[in-house]
């Protein structure tokens, strides 16, 4: 089993229940990666945007900003992922698709980024829904 935890900024209860849990465990496993820690932090918008300024130099609000924690690709997955909820939430109303698809979605979508999966050009990006279409369904 991968070492997984999930917090939340502000210690309210964070949105996990165990079929998501098992379902990221399912993920990492057909992914064939070996992990260290995973670490998925659920904020706001503002905290998340607080983050992305201050990590990133990046002053606009995303849906999640992952670091790879690790000194060497080839060491166990370390990883900080955070996560804005207001943002899956607008996510999954503006596509008419439920939360928990929209959650899983942008939980892979970090998980991918260290893979070196990207969303940088439009290719990328066909690539990496392509992706993440398949892993929601797992």
């Amino acid at each position: 089993m991968h070492n997984i935890n999930y917090f939340n900024f502000d210690q309210t209860n964070h949105p996990i229940s165990d079929e998501i849990n098992e379902w990221i465990q399912r993920c990492l496993v057909e992914l064939a990666l070996v992990t260290e820690q995973i670490n998925y932090v659920f904020c706001t918008d503002e905290e998340l945007l607080t983050v992305n300024k201050e990590f990133l130099n990046h002053d606009y609000y995303t849906d999640i900003i992952t670091f790879d924690l690790r000194d060497n690709t080839e060491d166990p997955l370390l990883a900080d992922i955070f996560i804005s909820l207001e943002r899956v939430n607008d996510n999954a109303q503006n596509n008419n698709i439920e939360n928990s698809l929209e959650l899983k979605r942008v939980m892979i979508h970090g998980i991918l980024h260290i893979c070196g999966y990207s969303d940088k050009t439009p290719e990328s990006t066909a690539v990496m829904r392509e992706k993440e279409n398949h892993f929601i369904y797992l």
